[in-house]
């Protein structure tokens, strides 16, 4: 399926969502910020631990070539970050159902508790970030961000052309 031409010229109102995307991904990426949730979590982990551990809570087992290709990272960085979690308990390596000689990677209990903990302390944030604002505007707004990824994920073009593969949005 050929990919869409790009408008010549956005919207305000386009320009204005990259803005503001642009500046929440900063604002959820300072090493401050991460290093904040991390002690509210209790969890010792780095940014790219917590990625990972991430990915993992919310899929299926996984080999690490298919975590590297879903988080857009060399499938070295996966396998260092995996090793990372192991030692730690936050994940085990299973045999893989449909070849007996690969494995996948899934969350332990203790990975689990972890990654429960963290987005706990991410959400009671959020929460304190927007206490101001009605229950309306806060289904509004999740409704609202649930399209917008859903529509980035419908658009998005990986290196090979493949619609729908790999996350779009701000850079």
């Amino acid at each position: 399926m050929p990919t869409p031409p790009l408008p010549e010229t956005p919207s305000p109102e386009v320009t204005e969502i990259e803005r503001a995307l642009t500046r929440i991904t900063y604002l959820s990426t300072r090493a401050r910020q991460h290093e904040r949730l991390m002690a509210l979590a209790g969890v010792p982990l780095d940014r790219a631990a917590v990625a990972l551990l991430r990915q993992i809570a919310d899929s299926e087992p996984q080999r690490p070539g298919e975590l590297a290709a879903r988080l857009g990272v060399e499938a070295s960085h996966v396998t260092r970050t995996v090793q990372q979690l192991q030692k730690s308990g936050y994940v085990t390596r299973v045999p893989d159902p449909d070849d007996r000689r690969a494995q996948r990677i899934e969350l332990t209990d203790a990975g689990g508790e972890a990654i429960a903990r963290i987005r706990e302390a991410g959400v009671r944030g959020m929460q304190l970030a927007l206490s101001d604002w009605s229950p309306e505007e806060l289904r509004q707004l999740a409704t609202l961000f649930h399209r917008m990824v859903d529509d980035f994920l419908t658009h998005a073009v990986d290196e090979e052309g493949d619609a729908g593969s790999a996350p779009a949005g701000p850079a």
